[in-house]
């Protein structure tokens, strides 16, 4: 039986891009062709954030594969500060769409409020959005649109 759902294949931690792109085949290859990647940041020696969110990664699948990327800079950093800067760097690496925590209140939060954006925040990077992703040849792509 062949599923057609869409798959988001997160990249394992210490997963090479290599690996993560085999995987995306493996699925294509059972039938599914609706697979997007979802770089969240890979464990290393650095422990100032979370994971140290691969950037490189987004580029190179951009320039090596047919696949979809989007980034999650919320689960990448663990920290609510850095996501707003990794979410327009993400963009200009490549990426096809972005997953952002947020919450109304995020100190309220019964999880992650740590790494979510207020709705303000949130606001004001889809602004910045706005504004950057023409200077890339992109556009803003969201429910209203």
């Amino acid at each position: 039986m062949t599923v057609d759902k869409p798959v988001i294949l997160k990249r394992g931690f210490s997963g090479l891009i290599k690996e993560w792109i085999l995987a995306a085949d493996y699925i294509r290859n059972g039938g599914n062709k609706n697979v997007v990647l979802c770089e969240r940041g890979i464990r290393t020696f650095e422990n100032a954030t979370r994971n140290t969110f691969d950037l490189n990664a987004i580029a190179y699948i951009k320039k090596h594969s047919d696949l979809p990327v989007i980034a999650d800079p919320s689960h990448a950093t663990g920290d609510s500060d850095l996501v707003r800067p990794m979410a327009l760097a993400a963009a200009a690496a490549g990426a096809d769409g972005l997953i952002i925590e947020v919450h109304p209140d995020p100190i309220s939060a019964k999880s992650d409020g740590f790494q979510a954006l207020n709705l303000h925040q949130f606001d004001d990077l889809m602004i910045q959005l706005k504004k950057m992703l023409p200077i890339l040849d992109k556009s803003l792509q969201t429910k209203e649109s």
